[in-house]
């Protein structure tokens, strides 16, 4: 029994100084994890930039994992385990380091790119279709390091890949037509992420994403509409954000007969400048204007024409456009007639 006794707290010695290399190591990464993230925060917010937060945000998790594993090799280099089980966990902890650096730099490539295009509205804009792009490269890149470190050869493999290919694209024939036509959409850039569209078939709303199958349309309501993106290729699409935001809106109007319609005329634009200048979502610096255009049943028919920032600034605007003419013209005794239909008894007699 004292030989098995004696034995077993030889065994744990041995494992007490690589288990204290270990603690005394993480402590280390744990002491200099806090300072970079401290001196990482500082720098962005003296710096005020979307950039030291994007890094701060990338690096917080992968560089505790990435302590982890060192702490765990540096306590294996130290052990007295024999050299096979050394070497195959070295060459464990190799995969998880390469895997943990992938993230690492698949999460900041995609930070950098989102942060680039919102700089630079020209380039191709920062969808989940354009990061998941970014990030199947960079994994992609990282498969074939970990290939390379295991000593296994790429090109069967790719050649595997070229084979399979066919059949996965035949199997998977409209999910990659949606993946294409996304990228198709982003790339042309006449649809992007936050236009206005509007539908053939009826919907509209705000592009919200375009993913690798659909494209998400957010109605004013609130709700999601999911388009394939194949579909909505073929679709005819009104794009009200595409080139200029701000837009004309057209509000159609009637005066009497008997009007004065040069005093109608000064009358409504005036108020129509006012609404420009005044009412949130109109362009101040318009100069807004009417046109008649019809002899009506009851009334001359004219239109006034606004101008509004965005698609759904127009709403207000026409509200506060209809509250202020008809206020103004109350006042100026200007008169909106009702729908008049005369009858002519005479002519019935007649008849």
């Amino acid at each position: 029994m004292k030989p098995l006794f004696y034995e077993a707290i030889q065994n744990s010695q041995e494992l007490l100084f690589p288990l204290g290399i270990f603690i005394v190591v993480m402590l280390a990464g744990y002491g200099l994890r806090k300072y970079v993230l401290a001196r990482l925060s500082r720098w962005a917010r003296k710096m005020d930039s979307r950039t030291g937060d994007m890094i701060l945000s990338a690096v917080r998790a992968p560089f505790l994992v990435l302590w982890f594993m060192l702490a765990i090799y540096v306590a294996l280099e130290f052990s007295e385990l024999p050299q096979t089980m050394v070497a195959k966990a070295d060459r464990g902890l190799s995969i998880l380091a390469t895997i943990a650096v992938t993230m690492l730099a698949a999460n900041i490539l995609c930070g950098f790119a989102r942060i680039r295009a919102e700089r630079i509205e020209s380039i191709m804009p920062v969808t989940s279709l354009t990061e998941n792009i970014i990030r199947i490269i960079v994994y992609g890149v990282g498969v074939l390091v970990i290939l390379n470190g295991l000593g296994i050869s790429i090109a069967p493999i790719l050649a595997a890949l070229g084979v399979g290919g066919l059949a996965v694209a035949l199997a998977l024939k409209d999910t990659l037509s949606n993946f294409f036509a996304g990228f198709h959409i982003i790339v042309n850039g006449q649809i992007r992420v936050g236009d206005y569209l509007k539908l053939e078939s009826g919907e509209e709303g705000y592009v919200n994403d375009i993913g690798w199958r659909t494209t998400q349309i957010k109605t004013l309501p609130g709700n999601l509409v999911l388009i394939p993106n194949a579909k909505l290729t073929e679709m005819i699409v009104t794009n009200y954000t595409l080139k200029e935001k701000d837009m004309a809106v057209l509000v159609g109007m009637g005066v009497h007969y008997g009007s004065d319609l040069k005093k109608v005329e000064r009358v409504t634009c005036e108020v129509a400048a006012a609404v420009m200048r005044e009412v949130p979502g109109g362009v101040p610096d318009f100069t807004p204007f009417i046109r008649y255009h019809t002899f009506g049943d009851s009334s001359i028919n004219f239109t006034t024409i606004l101008r509004v920032q965005t698609f759904v600034d127009q709403y207000i605007v026409k509200h506060e456009f209809i509250k202020r003419i008809h206020e103004r013209f109350a006042k100026e005794g200007i008169v909106i007639p009702y729908p008049i239909r005369a009858l002519n008894y005479e002519q019935e007699k007649r008849g």
